[in-house]
């Protein structure tokens, strides 16, 4: 495995991605019922490498806040698991891939009320459910600690949370309603149903640039370490990245896997979140994505990636 010490220099190797992955053509697609989605420009690109030791790397358009969508479900997990009992949250949702839409509603009543996973959209809603049980402004709490997570950069204020696209997502909510729905008519949403998809579009809607967000899932390589102090066990950190391994890319989780061989997480916002365990975390944003709802440039350039520096779990 190589590390950021090796030749050659890992600036230059990512450098030498942004040139390589740019988008030249409008290729993929934008998200289907969140309009300001479809602001950034298709040959929007960055990346960003934080590492263990304290180093961050990052090239391309890797300051530029983007709205960071189901990367969320990351940390709202880690908040959850690191503020109760993980026991309570499992016994809720459960650990699988769903072989299903991210937002199936089919696969959601077949399987009364239980989600396949916390990172589908039901599994995520139990998540948010659990966590505002203790923090009823559940998204300014995850905003709050991605803040403390990815400190300081460059001037700008950190992570925010874009309200005016919040309330856009919101209006289009009708099927995230209908899941939450069906979680409380199953006995399995505590909190009324209106209240826990505002929560969970609040926190899609939170603001990053690449920098920050490899800076703020620092702490899953760090064995639950957190810029402050421990975020999760280490236990609970490595069962969180296999999760991502085998639930983070929606339906394309094993594809991602055979081809970059790092736990991830995406979003539609077109940024994924990889975690090298022991090592660093890596952001890569690119809008356009593919069939799968996953940053097309992206993916390719993780896997190339991987392959340059020998990062893989396996």
């Amino acid at each position: 495995m190589m590390t950021a010490l090796d030749s050659p220099p890992l600036g230059l190797i990512l450098a030498d991605i942004v040139r390589s992955h740019r988008p030249r053509s409008e290729a993929g697609s934008i998200p289907a019922g969140i309009p300001h989605l479809a602001s950034p420009p298709f040959d929007r690109f960055g990346i960003a490498v934080a590492t263990t030791s304290g180093d961050v790397f990052s090239a391309g358009d890797a300051d530029l806040p983007f709205s960071i969508q189901s990367i969320s479900k990351v940390f709202t997990l880690a908040m959850a698991l690191g503020a109760d009992d993980p026991g309570t949250l499992w016994s809720r949702v459960l650990r699988e891939p769903s072989g299903t839409s991210f937002n199936s509603l089919v696969q959601l009543e077949v399987e009364h009320g239980i989600p396949r996973n916390p990172f589908i959209n039901s599994g995520a809603l139990v998540v948010t459910d659990h966590l505002t049980e203790r923090f009823p402004d559940a998204a300014g709490h995850v905003l709050q600690f991605l803040r403390d997570q990815a400190g300081p950069h460059g001037g700008r204020q950190g992570p925010f949370i874009d309200e005016a696209a919040a309330k856009s997502e919101l209006a289009n909510s009708s099927r995230n309603l209908a899941l939450a729905h069906f979680l409380k008519d199953f006995g399995n949403l505590h909190r009324p149903a209106e209240a826990v998809v505002e929560n969970y579009v609040r926190q899609c809607s939170i603001m990053m640039s690449c920098v920050e967000v490899a800076k703020a899932g620092l702490f899953l390589a760090r064995g639950g370490r957190g810029t402050n102090g421990t975020v999760l066990s280490r236990s609970e950190a490595k069962r969180i990245g296999s999760i991502m391994l085998t639930c983070g890319m929606y339906d394309a989780a094993g594809e991602f896997a055979y081809r970059v061989g790092l736990p991830g997480k995406s979003g539609v916002g077109g940024g994924i979140l990889v975690v090298v365990p022991g090592e660093c975390s890596i952001c890569v944003w690119s809008p356009r994505l593919d069939s799968k709802g996953n940053s097309l440039a992206g993916t390719a350039a993780l896997a190339d990636l991987s392959d340059r520096t020998g990062w893989s779990v396996f």
